[in-house]
């Protein structure tokens, strides 16, 4: 059976990740900085193999590579973005660039034959000034978390050019799920629609309502990064869904999902607005489709629905 193994496992991505790669066959591994503490969904805490890891010690994560033996590293740890793109910018360059760099080095010090999938990021593009992005876009990052996700991304077309290792990149565009937590506005919104429904709160404070963003669903997007190891050649993927909508839009439809109107709960956070004013990031997935046969299935209002009915479901039974 061959062998997997995730990092940043804990998280949005990583979860959905690992119930793919386990319905498809895989023996999973997860890395934990501690497997005493593991924070792994019940569904899967079972399946899943855990080991220590730490991503700032090569020799450390060459060794495991070695005891171990998995055949496709996804990496997916990573400083979240969210609201904190220019929090703590060194130690963002360190966890999202630096970090990336050592595990490629353990991947060639112990197996090259290893595969590897970056989880790289819309952020890299920046500003951008019109149009939709696809592969060849120039970069011009506007945060320090871009800047890092920017490096790591160049780095594995190094490894994989220089050292002819089967490295690739997934140039995610923002993907939600009901893990998504309250750093990030969509789960702001559902949980805050949910409270709000059941009489739990009576408004709910978000920043700039026109501010516009790709959103995908973060299951669709994990086997895009599953194909991209597949595939017989490595290569870097936009996974995006082609389209943007508001901030508004999102609580218009999270509001009536619940039969309420968002204009009578939603109240302006000036603390919430975004730093400066940026065209939308959206992205072209034309090449994933062509080359791999990926498309997003999820349609946003269904994102958004599903966000909801799950912050619902959890404000219900507790």
């Amino acid at each position: 059976m061959r062998a997997a193994l995730i990092t940043g496992i804990t998280g949005q991505d990583g979860g959905y990740l690992a119930r793919y790669l386990l319905a498809a066959g895989w023996r999973v591994l997860g890395t934990t900085r501690s497997i005493h503490s593991p924070r792994l969904a019940s569904d899967i805490s079972g399946a899943v193999t855990l080991i220590e890891w730490d991503m700032h010690d090569t020799r450390v994560m060459a060794a495991a590579l070695a005891l171990h033996k998995p055949s496709a590293i996804y990496n997916l740890a990573a400083r979240s973005s969210g609201a904190g793109m220019f929090d703590e910018p060194v130690e963002i360059s360190e966890d999202n660039g630096i970090a990336v760099t050592r595990l490629l080095e353990a991947i060639r010090m112990a197996d090259s034959d290893i595969r590897f999938c970056q989880a790289s990021s819309s952020e890299m593009f920046g500003r951008v000034e019109t149009g939709i992005q696809t592969e060849r876009t120039p970069f011009l990052p506007r945060s320090p978390y871009g800047a890092a996700k920017l490096y790591a991304h160049s780095m594995v077309d190094i490894y994989r050019r220089h050292h002819g290792m089967f490295a690739c990149s997934a140039i995610f565009y923002n993907h939600e799920s009901p893990h998504r937590s309250d750093e990030f506005v969509t789960g702001k919104i559902a949980r805050g629609v949910a409270r709000i429904r059941l009489g739990l709160a009576g408004e709910l404070k978000l920043g700039n309502l026109d501010a516009r963003r790709d959103w995908g669903y973060a299951p669709d997007y994990m086997e895009a990064m599953y194909l991209m190891l597949e595939h017989p050649v490595a290569d870097d993927y936009v996974v995006a869904t082609g389209e943007t909508h508001t901030v508004r839009e999102f609580c218009d439809v999270a509001f009536r999902h619940v039969g309420l109107d968002y204009r009578d709960y939603v109240t302006d956070d000036p603390e919430g607005h975004c730093r400066a004013v940026e065209m939308p990031l959206c992205g072209d997935a034309g090449k994933a489709l062509r080359i791999l046969g990926w498309r997003p299935r999820t349609k946003f209002v269904d994102l958004v629905r599903l966000m909801v009915d799950d912050a619902l479901r959890i404000h219900t039974t507790t």
